[in-house]
């Protein structure tokens, strides 16, 4: 999903090309969006699915709840991978669609190992089956919103028989893979060979950890700090 300014078209471009590079099924990339300026002709652009939200959260990562509605788009069934614009994809996604078929499956979230919460950075939905999600949200969005904080905690919650990916398959940039402080200013960060998605929640962003650029307020600067990673251009493309 893209939405307003945060990423530009260059960012699904980007998820695109890494999915050709690491795909040996036959696939359908679908971005939806309401601006389509700049995606690549092989995308499928879609506009945005309909939710109804209140105006505080409309344009939040709630709005990715608008993906379980049935039919999504022209999919009424079957698995649907659905990857954040921030990820930078390593190595082959075919097992994210063989990996328990049918089955709700996310990453297990890197900061709350052990608790059962799932971080919807890369998340395969099957289509119609738990349409109480989007359901839910629609009746009663303030309900919703009083009881829980963060969008991929309300799935965590509704869904209790989660299925995390094999730990070694999503990595975090920031906390799998960067140095801690103050290890992460004199060592470049390392790619781990099992690694196939790397999430870069926040900043920085894959370009800016490319270049070793880490925007933050100049008071965090001295502990936020990445130095230039080169591996990140080789799929960084």
């Amino acid at each position: 999903m893209k939405w307003g300014t945060r990423y530009g078209p260059q960012y699904a471009n980007h998820l695109y090309a890494s999915a050709k590079r690491n795909m040996a099924r036959d696939f359908r990339f679908i971005c939806f969006t309401e601006d389509a300026a700049g995606l690549d002709s092989g995308i499928d652009v879609q506009p945005l699915p309909a939710i109804d939200l209140p105006d505080r959260v409309a344009w939040t990562p709630w709005r990715k709840l608008s993906l379980w509605q049935t039919p999504l788009a022209d999919i009424s069934e079957g698995d649907v991978l659905v990857l954040d614009l921030d990820l930078l994809i390593t190595g082959p996604l075919d097992d994210f669609f063989t990996y328990k078929p049918g089955e709700y499956c996310v990453i297990e979230n890197w900061t709350q190992k052990g608790e059962g919460v799932g971080n919807t950075s890369a998340f395969r939905i099957p289509v119609g089956r738990y349409p109480e999600i989007y359901d839910r949200v629609q009746t009663d969005p303030e309900a919703v919103l009083k009881r829980w904080r963060i969008e991929q905690q309300y799935i965590s919650d509704l869904i209790p028989q989660q299925n995390f990916w094999p730990r070694e398959w999503c990595l975090s940039f920031k906390h799998s893979i960067l140095p801690p402080f103050p290890v992460n200013w004199f060592k470049t960060p390392e790619l781990p060979a099992d690694a196939r998605i790397v999430a870069f929640t926040g900043h920085p962003d894959p370009d800016e950890a490319l270049e070793g650029k880490w925007p933050a307020p100049w008071y965090k600067r001295h502990y936020k700090h990445v130095r230039p990673t080169p591996w990140i251009g080789d799929h960084w493309r």
